[in-house]
């Protein structure tokens, strides 16, 4: 089945989140600068344009006071009620997590580099995923309580790493990232020389090959769309 995913990029200025999301989605994309005030159309009757939508990360706080924030959270909110299949990454989980009533805090601490993450039950977006799994972390802020309805999908030591709400999910870890990604990632980082040792040293042909199980995350979430897709009485 044939579909469309809107790519709502939330990164600021130049950044690999287009063409690592696009690359990942073997689906038509359409994406959108919401940064920059570009934003998907409303999803309800004729104005519907894709079948799921999918969120990036962003070097900004979800709780940050910008208007292209607050614009997004009530469209976001707009697109739970039309009950449109979601994935948010990274800084989309939280967004999500936020917008549809959880709370985001700061660790006061930052969780960078190749990491392990665990999962909590059965889900059919960890389908074919191991119980326990490498993939990319890069943040600071952290999932504290999920939205009212929510259910815990995977953990680690820093906290809540999935969730799901309906057909609403995010992700903590970047499924989407590549060796190149991850090295840019760090390289754009104001860390100390130890720290940014450490950090390089889980940059290893071993982590990398172990994180690809992670991007089955992507086939999943599309075979939920299409599942959606196939629902009578589906939004649109």
């Amino acid at each position: 089945m044939n579909q469309t995913i809107a790519i709502v990029d939330a990164s600021v200025g130049e950044t690999p989140a287009e063409r690592n999301l696009t690359r990942s989605l073997d689906a038509e994309t359409l994406v959108y600068k919401v940064s920059d005030g570009q934003f998907p159309p409303v999803p309800t009757g004729s104005s519907r344009r894709y079948d799921g939508v999918v969120i990036s990360g962003s070097q900004t706080s979800v709780y940050d006071d910008r208007e292209w924030i607050h614009d997004l959270t009530s469209w976001v909110r707009e697109v739970h009620r039309a009950d449109v299949p979601t994935l948010g990454i990274c800084w989309g989980h939280q967004f999500l997590a936020q917008s549809l009533g959880g709370r985001v805090a700061d660790m006061g601490d930052h969780e960078l580099g190749y990491r392990t993450v665990r999962r909590r039950g059965e889900d059919p977006l960890f389908a074919d995923i191991s119980a326990s799994f490498t993939a990319f972390q890069t943040h600071s802020d952290r999932v504290a309580e999920l939205p009212p309805g929510s259910v815990e999908l995977a953990r680690n030591e820093y906290g809540i790493q999935a969730f799901r709400l309906g057909t609403r999910y995010g992700v903590q870890f970047h499924p989407e990232y590549d060796r190149e990604t991850a090295e840019w990632v760090i390289g754009n980082k104001d860390l100390a020389a130890d720290r940014r040792a450490s950090v390089l040293a889980t940059i290893t042909d071993e982590s990398v090959a172990a994180a690809r199980n992670a991007t089955t995350v992507f086939e999943n979430f599309l075979e939920l769309v299409a599942a959606h897709q196939r629902r009578p009485g589906r939004f649109g």
